[in-house]
Parts: structure tokens; sequence; C-alpha cells
């Protein structure tokens, strides 16, 4: 594993796996939220973006947590060697952006942008929570099944395999 996609719905752990991913192995960890949004919480132009995603897919190594742009993320699964998508179940994601809320309101979450309001961000993972059913799907499972001939691809299901995964990557 030298350079590593995580993606799947809000509140799936991406940024849990990528931080303990990237510590175990020793890559730099690029959590797509900080380059995606200003501290503000807007969004950066869409230039500055593809120039900071572009620079680092270059590199030799990473552990890339998020979606981002579509055209970015078909870059971003080309470029890697190994997937893993977080596929939970959506009361499972729903409870993890509603329990991520409430620590929020005392700490920052992890990976969170700095300056980005935890309200407006949990209201936008709910919207893109409702949406998430016409991207993650089985259509979008067996197109990235395709990948396992040339790539690392990892989809994990439940919690426990969440933690599994974690466990037995960081040992």
């Amino acid at each position: 594993m030298k350079k590593v996609a995580v993606f799947g719905k809000p509140g799936s752990g991406k940024s849990t796996v990528s931080k303990a991913l990237a510590s175990a192995l020793g890559l730099p960890l690029h959590q797509l939220d900080s380059i995606v949004y200003k501290p503000n919480g807007e969004f950066v132009a869409r230039k500055e973006f593809d120039a900071i995603h572009n620079d680092i897919l270059r590199s030799d190594t990473w552990v890339i947590d998020g979606l981002g742009p579509i055209t970015s993320f078909n870059e971003r699964l080309a470029a890697a060697d190994t997937l893993i998508y977080i596929d939970l179940s959506y009361s499972v994601s729903y409870w993890f952006v509603t329990k991520r809320l409430l620590k929020g309101l005392l700490v920052k979450p992890e990976g969170w942008p700095d300056g980005s309001s935890i309200l407006k961000g949990t209201l936008n993972s709910y919207k893109t929570l409702k949406l998430c059913p016409k991207f993650w799907n089985d259509d979008f499972l067996s197109k990235l099944m395709e990948h396992k001939s040339s790539k690392e691809v990892y989809v994990i299901k439940t919690v426990s395999e969440l933690n599994d995964f974690v466990l037995t990557q960081t040992k």
C-alpha cells in the first residue's frame, strides 16, 4: 500500500480508517474536506482544488480520504494501488453523522476543515446521504470490483469489519 484511496458515504468512518492507515504505514494523509473547503466553509476554486489534487496524485505515496469532484475521484481510483470502499448501512451512517455532530459541539471532528460550521456540515452530510443511493449503489460496486485484477480492493460493510480492518492494518 503506497497510494490509498478511502471513500464512502458521509459518516462511514473514512477519517478513522485513513488516519490509522497513514500512521501505520508512514504515508502522508490528505483529507479532501481540508482541500475542498476554505477555512470559512466555502468551496475553494475548482482550478485550485485540481492543482492541489494533481500534485498529491503525482507524489510517490499518499492516503486520500473522501470523494471530491467526480472527475478527480475517477483520477484517484486510477492512480491508487489500494481502494477502500466503506459501505456501511444508511442507518449506521446517519447515526455516525449525528454522533459526529454531538461530539463536535465539544471537540472538532477528525478531518474537519478549520473554521467550518459543524451544524452546517452536518446538514450537508444529511442532504448528501439522501442522494447517495444514486451514486453508491450496486452499479458502482460492480465497476469498483473490476479493479481487483490490478489493485487491492477492500469493501467494508459493517462496523465490526471496519474495526477489524483498522486493527489488522495497524498491527
